[in-house]
């Protein structure tokens, strides 16, 4: 009989591993037998737990972002009267959390974009993280601008959320947060400019 509490441990340790083993190989290379033997398991318990290669993929990125999504609220949970434009940055450095921009995750987040392509069920994952972000986003301008306005706001700030962490990912070199606040801190001022006259 398997110990109690023992499912938690080794899906974390399975997690790890795939991170590890993607941030070293790559998705397309990393196999079950490298992401086992990284984590000190057998191959029949990777296929025990999440089947294959696939739904260890995705399990990973389920927990990535729900690292994202907790590092998100628990910013906004510190600022409940804070203004829109603090709110707003405070979900960009959520979005720029170091569980989101070490190296290991930032590979898992580009294999996981690639794949989702071509594979329904991350696609479906990639579909709700993306659609959170400009949720959360569009509701925040809506505190100071009207619904367009506020959409078209929050699809520019989602967009270069997204761009600005895609340009380090590839870029290979450390991810600058003083530079993606300011950058996107200046968005926002000028999205609420017309508010504040």
């Amino acid at each position: 009989m398997p110990k109690v509490g023992m499912q938690v441990i080794r899906r974390r340790q399975l997690i790890d591993a795939t991170l590890n083993t993607i941030n070293e190989v790559g998705l397309q290379d990393a196999t079950i037998a490298q992401i086992a033997r990284r984590a000190g398991v057998s191959t029949g318990i990777i296929s025990h737990y999440f089947r294959d290669k696939n739904g260890l993929l995705e399990a990973t990125m389920r927990d990535v972002t729900a690292q994202l999504r907790t590092a998100v609220q628990q910013r906004l949970r510190a600022l409940p009267d804070a203004s829109t434009e603090v709110r707003l940055c405070a979900i960009v450095d959520g979005n720029f959390d170091d569980s989101q921009v070490h190296s290991a995750a930032m590979k898992a987040w580009l294999d996981f974009w690639a794949s989702s392509m071509h594979q329904p069920m991350l696609n479906r994952l990639q579909q709700v993280s993306s659609r959170r972000l400009l949720t959360t986003l569009v509701a925040e301008f809506q505190r100071d601008l009207p619904r367009a306005e506020a959409r078209r706001a929050g699809y520019g700030l989602a967009a270069m959320i997204d761009g600005l962490w895609l340009r380090a990912a590839l870029s290979g070199d450390p991810f600058d947060q003083p530079q993606a606040k300011t950058l996107t801190t200046r968005f926002i001022r000028q999205c609420l400019a017309d508010t504040r006259t």
